[in-house]
C-alpha cells in the first residue's frame, strides 16, 4: 500500500469538505475584516459627509496618486478601479464615486512597508469623478479621474 497516495487522498478529501462547507455558508471568511468598517462613512449620502466621517479634512491634490480606471465604462455595474500611491508611509486608501447614492465605494488599510496599491471593481450609476483619498503621515491627499458611464449600475 502506498502511504503517499493515502496522504494525498486524505488531504484532498479534507480540502473538498472545507470548500463545500464554505460554499454552503457554514464558514464565514470575511467577518473578521468587516469589524473595522467605518459604517458612518459608507452610509453617508454626500461626498462632504463621507470625507468628514473618514476624517479627511484639508485635502491636498497630489500627482503621486495614480488612478487607473477606464475613460468610458460600458457597464456601470462593474467598473475596474486601481489606485497606486507613491506617497511615503501611506496608511490608507479610499475610493469615492462622487455621484453615487453612497459615494464611498471602498476603503483599504495599508500595512506599513507594503506597496500602496489597491484594485477593485465598483458600481457607478452615472458619469462622475472617481476620487482617491490617501492618508499618509496623518495628512490627506487626493486625486480625481472622470469616468464616463454608458449604462448605469446603481439602479
Amino acid at each position: 500500500m502506498n502511504k503517499r497516495r493515502r496522504t494525498v487522498l486524505r488531504l484532498a478529501g479534507g480540502a473538498g469538505a472545507w470548500s463545500a462547507a464554505a460554499a454552503c455558508g457554514l464558514i464565514a471568511g470575511g467577518q473578521a475584516w468587516a469589524a473595522n468598517r467605518n459604517e458612518a462613512a459608507f452610509q453617508a449620502k454626500a461626498v462632504a459627509d463621507a470625507l468628514k466621517n473618514l476624517g479627511a479634512g484639508n485635502l491636498v491634490e497630489s500627482r503621486d496618486i495614480v488612478i487607473t480606471a477606464p475613460d468610458i465604462a460600458e457597464n456601470g455595474a462593474v467598473v475596474p478601479v486601481a489606485v497606486t500611491s507613491k506617497i511615503a508611509n501611506t496608511e490608507s486608501i479610499a475610493i469615492l464615486a462622487e455621484k453615487n447614492p453612497f459615494p464611498l465605494a471602498a476603503s483599504f488599510d495599508i500595512t506599513p512597508g507594503a506597496d500602496a496599491y489597491v484594485s477593485t471593481r465598483i458600481k457607478m450609476g452615472q458619469t462622475s469623478d472617481v476620487r482617491a483619498i490617501v492618508k499618509a503621515g496623518g495628512k490627506y491627499f487626493t486625486a480625481t479621474k472622470e469616468v464616463k458611464v454608458t449604462v448605469g449600475g446603481c439602479g
